[in-house]
């Protein structure tokens, strides 16, 4: 088994994204920070990191451990006296940006604890892409992202899954018929008004392909940037919608709405908690990117 030397070296290349920072956080010159991880990779086996000019990118194995040893670690490190540092890490200001509904709902109710300790957060919301591409130029620290980034520099990992329901309001959901739903469900479902998040339909059409093998030909009704305002208009009769659970349930539950489909196997979307290369080496940013990760164990699906 790997020694804790070891192991809090990783941690630290992992969340600052370099071997550099890790040295500095570790104490260590970059010399032994460099074997310390070469010491690990040959004990598991396997790369955990894919070095360049850009910083330290984690491997999907990486991910992983990190993952399992992350919040023991910490708190090995907090019961052995490393309370005041992490305190300190609160202080200072980070630039969040992710999809207004999730913002609200989950992530800044999540880390509004940390403000006692000094931290400040600034929120931006909108669409993945533009706040990608703002993550990339410097312009925000993390990004709650539901698309997996593509951008070279920058790194994310696997933070939350999301369960996709398709719903509508009662009165709509009356218009389908079940029988032709079963045999040719794009048919049954055509003639229902859509409400959707983006003119390009980007939670609809991806239900519409996983689950029926093409894109939806229904009209558009409505088009709104907050899955919120998505489930108002559908609970006030404008159309039909596809809803991550944690947002429908409530009206689920009132009756407001009601589930048109129920796929054999359950659509989910994988969100990623991206950052750039290095990004992590800004404390007060570690400590979000850490505190999300961990309270997300807590959410199970969204």
């Amino acid at each position: 088994m790997p020694d804790l030397d070891l192991l809090s070296t990783f941690l630290e290349i992992y969340r600052g994204g370099s071997i550099t920072a890790a040295a500095d956080r570790r104490g260590l010159s970059q010399p032994a920070v460099s074997g310390q991880l070469a010491r690990l990779e040959e004990q598991i086996g396997e790369p955990l990191f894919v070095r360049s000019r850009r910083g330290a990118v984690p491997t999907e194995r990486a991910y992983e451990l990190a993952r399992r040893i992350g919040t023991h670690l910490d708190e090995l490190h907090h019961a052995l006296g490393g309370g005041e540092g992490d305190q300190a890490d609160h202080r200072g200001t980070v630039h969040l940006a992710g999809p207004s509904d999730l913002m609200a709902m989950r992530v800044v109710p999540a880390l509004a604890p940390l403000t006692a300790g000094g931290l400040r957060l600034r929120v931006t919301l909108g669409l993945a892409d533009e706040l990608l591409a703002a993550l990339a130029a410097a312009r925000v620290d993390l990004v709650v992202s539901a698309v997996r980034p593509r951008l070279k520099n920058v790194v994310a990992k696997p933070f939350a899954d999301e369960e996709f329901l398709l719903v509508g309001p009662p009165g709509l959901a009356r218009t389908v018929d079940h029988g032709r739903l079963a045999g040719e469900p794009v048919d049954a479902l055509a003639h229902l008004p859509l409400v959707a998040y983006g003119e390009e339909l980007p939670i609809i059409r991806r239900y519409w392909r996983s689950e029926f093998g093409r894109r939806p030909p229904n009209p558009l009704a409505v088009t709104v940037p907050d899955l919120r305002a998505v489930l108002a208009a559908v609970v006030a009769g404008a159309g039909v919608s596809v809803l991550p659970r944690y947002l429908a349930e409530p009206a689920l539950a009132a009756g407001s709405v009601e589930t048109l489909h129920q796929p054999q196997v359950r659509p989910l979307n994988t969100l990623y908690l991206a950052t750039r290369v290095g990004g992590l080496a800004h404390p007060a940013a570690a400590v979000v990117h850490r505190h999300l990760t961990e309270r997300s164990r807590e959410w199970e699906l969204l």
